[in-house]
Formats: structure tokens, C-alpha cells, sequence
């Protein structure tokens, strides 16, 4: 039984490119000061944006985009040196003003269609655990949804994407930017590894800086400030263990 509750198509949508797999699943929120708002953007054609789903804040499910079509929800974005995300992946919106609107929580009926839909998409899809992903893991310069307040934990205990349970902050040395060397690389490879999109330069340039923010958002939000402490650095050193 599918989760979906309405359907409103958008034009906002074009062909997979052939041959393609889906194998990616990328959560935003909507950042808008209403849903429905942000579905009558996702629905203008001036807009030329979109999502294949937008869940509510009381957990209802509207589709706009079927599935086997290309949403255009991910912009300029890479993971895993795949730079075409849009014809990779599904995109799911979350209704939620996000950081301009003070990073509200995201209401318990609407984890739940969150968690449930993501379960239905993945029993149709080969998408492995560490391509479920926010938007700022595939776009960390311009995006930070769906932020630190967002509930990854509780989708990985449902078998939804990766998790590992952050290292403690503590005191200790600390990467940032303008730190340069062999443990700067190091980094960055580790980062590479994983799927971010970061070259290892052996510079703490400021696309690392965003990078390891997007981690943070996603992997350590107890502080999300750009810099690698000992804490960031663990927390990714548990995670390629644990993939």
C-alpha cells in the first residue's frame, strides 16, 4: 500500500538519462514559510524546480513527480563522482522552514511518513545505506538541508541510510581552514572515500570547510562549525568502518 495520500503533477520534470539506475535518495527541507507554498513552487513552471515527493507537517504525502521521471531537486551537486544527481536519484521535500525560520523540529507524524515513504522507496529501489543523503552532503557550498535538527539516528534504526554514534567533543588538536600538510589530505581523503565531494589537495580551502560542515549536519550536529576537532575526525573514521 503506497503512503502517497494526493497527487498534484508538476512540470517540472524530465526523462531519466538510459541506461540509469536510481540508486540515491536525497531529503531537504522545504525552507519556505509554509508546505503549501513551497508545493506551489515545486508546481511553477518559472521555477524550474521539483521533488518526486513533499511530506507535511502532519504527515501527509503529496506526490508531484513519479518515480521513474527526473525531478529537478538537486541543483549543481555531486556524491560519489556522480555529478548528475537529478537523473540518479529520488528527492523528498520535508516541510519546514529550516534555518531562515528559526530550525523548527520536525513534528512526530512527520517523521513517521518520512521513515515510512523512505521504506517504501528503498524496497522498489538498489539503493545502497550510504546514498541516503541530505542536500547539503551533495551540495555543501550552497545548501544546509535538512540540517542538524533532522533525525538520521532515528531513520538508520529502521534500516533507512547510515549512522554511528558520534565521538564525544573534546579537547584536542583541530583541522581548519587554512591548515595545510599530509594530515590535511589525509582528510580529505577520508571524506572522498565516504562520497563527499572534496578534493585532496592537502589545503583546508573553504570547500572543505563546507564539506565538513555538511558532515557535521549529518553526522556529528551537536556543533557544526567547519572545523575538524577530534570529534569530527572519529566520528568519520567510525563511519568508513562501519560501511
Amino acid at each position: 500500500m503506497t503512503l502517497v495520500t494526493q497527487e498534484r503533477l508538476s512540470p517540472n520534470f524530465n526523462d531519466r538519462p538510459e541506461p540509469v539506475r536510481i540508486d540515491m535518495l536525497v531529503l531537504h527541507y522545504t525552507g519556505m514559510a509554509s508546505t503549501a507554498d513551497a508545493v506551489d513552487l515545486l508546481c511553477s513552471p518559472e521555477a524550474r524546480v521539483s521533488a518526486h515527493y513533499v511530506v507535511d507537517e502532519e504527515g501527509q504525502v503529496l506526490c508531484l513527480v513519479p518515480e521513474e521521471k527526473r525531478a529537478w531537486h538537486a541543483g549543481v551537486s555531486s556524491w560519489a563522482g556522480v555529478s548528475d544527481i537529478n537523473g540518479h536519484s529520488i528527492g523528498i521535500e520535508i516541510g519546514n522552514g529550516g534555518h531562515d525560520f528559526g530550525t523548527p523540529p520536525f513534528p512526530e507524524a512527520q517523521m513517521k511518513a518520512v521513515e515510512t515513504l523512505c521504506r517504501e522507496i528503498l524496497a522498489r529501489h538498489p539503493i545502497p545505506p550510504r546514498h541516503v543523503l541530505g542536500h547539503s552532503d551533495i551540495a555543501p557550498e550552497r545548501k544546509s538541508d535538512p540540517g542538524e535538527r533532522f533525525d538520521w539516528a532515528r531513520l538508520a534504526r529502521a534500516g533507512i541510510g547510515v549512522w554511528v554514534e558520534p565521538f564525544p567533543i573534546v579537547e584536542g588538536p583541530s583541522l581548519m581552514p587554512g591548515d595545510r600538510g599530509d594530515t590535511v589530505a589525509e582528510l580529505q581523503f577520508r571524506l572522498a572515500t565516504y562520497g563527499y565531494g572534496v578534493e585532496v589537495l592537502g589545503v583546508y580551502d573553504a570547500k572543505t570547510e563546507a564539506v565538513v560542515r555538511a558532515f557535521q549536519r549529518h553526522f556529528r550536529p551537536e556543533r557544526v562549525d567547519g572545523v575538524a576537532d577530534l570529534s569530527t575526525v572519529a566520528t568519520l573514521h567510525r563511519l568508513l568502518e562501519a560501511v
